[in-house]
């Protein structure tokens, strides 16, 4: 049936990772504040965000800072200066970013979670160009010894800290959906073993892991529904069925709403062979079939640019979409007994991918007549695009 890869297929986000290397400006330090005096249990079963505010990680708030210097509206200014209080996850994309994780987890008071995403598997972002990674497909073992141990350190390190922690967005929803690409074929094996390792590694008490699970114009197509749940639960299998797996991240870095009736593609000519309209329905229909197969599965749902619908042409186009805005801040406040948090990922303000259709890293989805132009690289800060997500955000700052 077509609509089991080709429409799913077009669905696929490619999540834009942070900027490449580490950024040269010093993030600002926001006010000290005490760690727990004991270490940190996050029991299984439980929601890690009761009870705990997500960081506003000094990284995010530094870029929000330069960019609330060049905003002249004195008005436009001061809800920008608000942005940067918000709590978001801090991208680790690359080897030489690992260590901010050090600086995020000596910042993170008692009362609060830092919020990390793992993002840097061989051959990442398969089915797409402007957030391909630095390693090689086939460089797991660098993989293993060069990214992922060093943060399993920094982690052991702080265990007075909660961590969440969103595992390779992209990686296994690809392997579903896009298995007839090469590229895809070629970084396979490198995605479950390097997600198996990851999820092994990072197994600690103080930390609750999320696997990306792409959003329900993705996995949500009935025809894609049971492999995805395959998918990460074979994955989560080989990795010894670790306890500290909390469930599934969704819609990070995307647009999808987290409750719409009727959805924003539900009048679309193939809206039937995907009821997962919003991403609600999306979680309570994945994840019993993901506690089906043994794992755990609670949702944690990123709201970062998601306030405003109806904006994209199709359900795939995933560049930086014109007229969108903030969503909801992070909260427990869901309305969804499978959904622990609403969560910002993806850090707005920073691109999915450049509108440069000279560049090598171009994607031709960043062209679409529904993506802000002009666009920097993928993870670059896009001043112009920023002050939309400001204007457009709901609820408003």
């Amino acid at each position: 049936m077509k609509y089991s890869l080709s429409l799913a297929a077009l669905a696929a986000v490619a999540v834009a990772a942070p900027t490449e290397t580490l950024d040269s400006r010093e993030p600002t330090r926001l006010n000290a504040r005490a760690a727990c005096a004991s270490a940190v249990t996050l029991a299984p079963g439980s929601n890690p965000f009761s009870g705990r505010t997500l960081h506003a990680n000094s990284f995010y708030a530094s870029e929000v800072a330069k960019a609330v210097d060049a905003i002249t509206d004195s008005s436009l200014k001061t809800k920008a200066a608000a942005v940067g209080k918000v709590g978001s996850f801090l991208w680790l994309d690359t080897i030489a970013r690992a260590p901010l994780a050090k600086t995020i987890l000596s910042e993170t008071p008692c009362g609060e979670i830092a919020g990390l995403v793992i993002y840097d598997l061989p051959g990442r972002d398969c089915a797409a160009k402007a957030s391909n990674g630095e390693l090689p497909a086939g460089a797991i073992a660098r993989y293993k010894a060069e990214y992922i141990d060093p943060i399993v350190s920094y982690i052991k390190a702080a265990p007075n800290v909660a961590i969440a922690l969103v595992i390779e967005p992209d990686s296994l929803p690809n392997l579903v959906t896009n298995a007839n690409l090469t590229t895809c074929q070629n970084s396979a094996q490198g995605y479950k073993d390097g997600v198996a390792y990851a999820l092994k590694q990072l197994n600690l008490p103080n930390v609750a892991m999320y696997i990306d699970a792409g959003h329900g114009g993705w996995l949500g197509w009935d025809a894609n529904l049971q492999p995805g749940a395959d998918m990460l639960t074979s994955v989560w299998k080989s990795a010894g069925s670790p306890k500290q797996v909390f469930g599934v991240a969704t819609n990070v870095a995307g647009w999808n709403a987290f409750s719409k009736s009727p959805g924003e593609f539900s009048s679309a000519s193939d809206a039937k062979y995907n009821k997962c309209q919003d991403e609600k329905t999306y979680v309570e229909t994945f994840c019993p079939l993901i506690t089906k197969n043994g794992m755990a599965c609670h949702a944690i749902v990123d709201t970062g640019r998601n306030a405003v619908q109806g904006l994209r042409a199709a359900w795939g186009d995933w560049c930086n979409v014109i007229g969108a805005g903030f969503g909801v801040r992070p909260t427990t406040s869901t309305s969804s007994s499978l959904t622990d948090a609403f969560v910002w990922v993806k850090p707005g303000g920073e691109s999915d991918g450049t509108s440069d259709s000279s560049a090598t890293r171009y994607d031709s989805f960043c062209g679409k007549s529904d993506a802000f132009k002009p666009s920097p690289e993928a993870g670059q800060w896009n001043q112009a695009y920023f002050e939309q997500l400001l204007k457009n955000a709901v609820p408003s700052f």
